[in-house]
């Protein structure tokens, strides 16, 4: 399930750098043409790549969201549930050894 998330993040990742070699290319063609200047181009790249980056965030958070509600769904343990029971273990040992080196 991690490594479905990872590769959707890098999916993503490229995506987004697809997006701003494209975008980069069609500002380009419109300052040539004339019908933008240099800073007007720049502000045209930079809003739109922040508008993507915000879409993006938003896919990754809905992503993880549909994730853990589908761990939960099929009862799976994660990894603080699995951290929580290694400390109990840990505990439970530690009070037996003391139980038996006090019964000794």
């Amino acid at each position: 399930m991690q490594e479905l998330i990872k590769n959707l993040m890098y999916l993503g990742a490229g995506a987004a750098f697809a997006t701003k070699e494209k975008l980069e290319s069609v500002k380009n063609d419109l300052i040539e043409k004339g019908k933008m200047t240099q800073d007007e181009g720049k502000q045209f790249v930079d809003d739109l790549m922040q508008k993507s980056e915000k879409a993006k965030q938003e896919l990754e958070t809905k992503i993880r969201d549909m994730v853990a509600e589908q761990l939960d769904k099929t009862n799976m343990a994660t990894k603080d549930d699995i951290a929580d029971l290694q400390k109990q273990v840990l505990e439970l040992r530690k009070m037996l050894e003391k139980s038996r080196k006090s019964a000794s």
